[in-house]
């Protein structure tokens, strides 16, 4: 049977004989900064982007010797060359990178660890299943009542899988609505982000998502932000209040897998129409243009496989 290889420092592995260490820094102490990227047409997209804004992540957490940036491209590439041949034609796949401080130091002193750091590069299934009646329909935005990270603690532009703060904020808007997606807000009362993404508002035509003060500086909420300077929508980047929610005409999210997601409710209440409204319509048909691939169809399509009749 077929399967995916993963890289792992150097060498590849069939998915089911991956392993690293228990001692693993990554396990042991969840420090582990992470990138994942998604294919069109098995064609990465923004690849260069995700990698540097990697990098990034690395050297602010002071990372052991890690591969070149150059390096790193190369093996991911190298990757999706290996693993391609395994997908459908219609079928995407996400890439995804963890890269670890390495072994753990029983001392608990980080900058005495010598070891090299973990480098692992794989691809899985892009499954949208999960999202994809949002498209049609919206989702229903919930705000939990965890308050984001604030970036005095941790800089949210520091790409980590220490996800635990945002899983607890997600099963915690699971209790008003099972199929709620979150809005976390910062210590202020301002929106902050979702757990996987970023959020936006149209109001009065204008196209307006939080600073990246306590967000993460999102590919996919960059690759929104230039296409509606390309289309001439006005946009920008300010403090925004569940107010600016309740009172807005649209809303929707931005993240890797499902590109836009709209919202169409929030906290109970309607987001303008209550329907998925036409800013946010425009912008993704334009990105599906950009990409050559139907993005709401490809997950509504799944949706459809994946429905019994």
């Amino acid at each position: 049977m077929n399967e995916e290889l993963v890289y792992i420092n150097g060498s590849y592995y069939p998915r089911s004989e991956a392993r690293i260490s228990v001692f693993d820094a990554g396990l042991m102490v969840g420090d582990t900064m992470t990138e994942s990227t998604r294919t069109f047409r098995h064609v990465p997209f923004r690849l260069r982007d995700h990698i540097v804004r990697l990098y990034k992540s690395i050297k602010v957490a002071r990372y052991p010797s890690t591969p070149s940036l150059e390096e790193m491209e190369r093996i991911t590439l190298e990757v999706v060359a290996r693993n391609a041949p395994l997908y459908g034609p219609e079928d995407d796949f996400w890439i995804v990178h963890n890269v670890t401080r390495g072994s753990f130091q029983a001392a608990n002193d980080p900058s005495r660890n010598r070891s090299e750091a973990t480098v692992i590069v794989f691809t899985m299934p892009l499954d949208l299943t999960y999202w994809a009646r949002f498209y049609e329909e919206g989702c229903h935005a919930v705000t939990p009542f965890s308050r984001a990270i604030p970036a005095e603690a941790l800089d949210p532009k520091i790409k980590n899988r220490s996800r635990l703060g945002y899983t607890l904020c997600d099963l915690e808007v699971k209790l008003v609505d099972p199929a709620a997606q979150c809005i976390l807000l910062d210590t202020h009362g301002n929106l902050a982000e979702n757990k996987g993404g970023n959020v936006f508002v149209v109001a009065d035509g204008t196209v307006l998502t939080p600073t990246t003060r306590n967000a993460l500086a999102g590919i996919s909420r960059d690759t929104v932000l230039g296409l509606c300077r390309e289309l001439g929508i006005p946009s920008g980047e300010r403090d925004l209040q569940p107010y600016d929610v309740y009172t807005a005409d649209e809303a929707f999210f931005t993240s890797t897998p499902y590109c836009i997601m709209p919202a169409t409710r929030f906290n109970g209440l309607p987001v303008g129409s209550g329907s998925v409204g036409p800013i946010t319509r425009r912008l993704l048909d334009a990105w599906s243009a950009r990409v050559g691939v139907d993005i709401a169809a490809q997950g509504l399509a799944q949706l459809r496989a994946a429905t019994p009749a």
